[in-house]
């Protein structure tokens, strides 16, 4: 396969990164429908230990891109079996939020974050710390503005999907991606954490842990996640290079796949379009067009975790990218690798 790439531009970029202390290190790839085309790694997995690189099987803590490894997939899968219209109010079909504000959303809005749901997402100090008050809580709490209004990102529409999927599967959302979407993937080395010892050894550590005063490594970066037991539609996913590869290429080329997942072509040239109107910003469903983009020329969507990570996909392109990285393990300052990401992509779909 050969993609007209830079990739000396690339691993240059990559190591500033490294050198500027953006992150401790980072993998990455780009492809295309029938694979991989270029990749590589740079920095290290953790500062701590410089004499261990990072790897093209170092673990991630790839935090919101759960939303589409497990929630975004899966709810295509309920929509493909037809158990799941999106434009359905939840309350007609949901017991749990019949009677509630809730009742009056759809999973549209969710998957557009057009809901009105509330913006605040601390759920420890808004409902305590028994999953099941956690859940009735979200399920419960009244809107702060009318569906359809607004496009704000929250990551309560996930929890909330996360919950749907659940109710309409009767299966746990970590069984439900594994069995529906993982599993049939091939991607062996995706999971909800928190992960096995001899597994967390090669994961990226992200952030210092203030009760431990060490680096999180193999658990959820992510409070919510970590909350509710590692599992959840917010974060709590690990993966690696080759799995997102994986779901990148089979999103390109759908019919292509020998053991398909639950979602196909349908459930993906629909999410990758606009759902939000004149609202600004533009989503598609759960997918945004990339940076300074318009899915008319530029045809690139994104999605972002807060440890550092991010994928793209552009079917009219033909073509991916992956960029995994660390970066938490420094700062919560998200500058510096806004410019790596932005530049990346541009690298990357040039």
């Amino acid at each position: 396969m050969a993609l007209d790439l830079d990739t000396a531009r690339i691993h240059q970029l990559l190591h500033d990164g490294v050198r500027d202390e953006v992150y401790p290190g980072a993998v990455w790839a780009v492809g295309d429908s029938l694979g991989t085309a270029a990749s590589g790694t740079v920095g290290v997995l953790d500062p701590e230990q410089p004499s261990e690189p990072m790897r093209h099987d170092t673990v991630f803590d790839v935090a919101s891109l759960t939303k589409i490894l497990a929630v975004w997939s899966t709810i295509g899968c309920l929509v493909e079996d037809g158990k799941l219209q999106l434009d359905t109010l939840l309350g007609d079909y949901w017991s749990e939020v019949s009677g509630h504000p809730l009742a009056q959303v759809t999973a549209r809005h969710l998957l557009t974050h057009t809901a009105g749901v509330p913006l605040r997402a601390n759920l420890k100090n808004l409902y305590g710390t028994d999953p099941q008050d956690v859940r009735d809580g979200v399920l419960r709490e009244a809107l702060h503005r009318p569906p359809g209004e607004a496009v704000e990102y929250t990551d309560r529409a996930a929890l909330i999907l996360g919950y749907l999927a659940e109710h309409l599967s009767s299966q746990s959302l970590d069984a439900l991606a594994a069995n529906r979407v993982w599993q049939p993937l091939g991607m062996t080395e995706t999971s909800f954490g928190p992960l096995p010892t001899d597994t967390a050894v090669r994961c990226a550590p992200t952030e210092l842990d203030d009760g431990t005063r060490t680096h999180l490594r193999g658990t959820a970066h992510d409070f919510s996640a970590r909350l509710l037991g590692g599992v959840c539609g917010i974060a709590g996913a690990f993966s690696v290079l080759d799995d997102l590869a994986t779901f990148l290429r089979y999103l390109l080329a759908p019919t292509r796949s020998s053991e398909a997942p639950g979602f196909g072509p349908d459930w993906i040239k629909e999410s990758l379009q606009i759902h939000t109107g004149e609202l600004t910003p533009p989503r598609g469903l759960f997918w945004h067009p990339a940076p300074d983009t318009t899915p008319e020329s530029d045809d690139i969507w994104v999605h972002y975790g807060f440890t550092g990570t991010g994928v793209w996909v552009s079917p009219g392109k033909d073509r991916w990218a992956a960029l995994l990285t660390n970066k938490l393990y420094y700062s919560r300052d998200r500058e510096p690798l806004t410019h790596v990401r932005n530049t990346f992509r541009s690298l990357a779909f040039a």
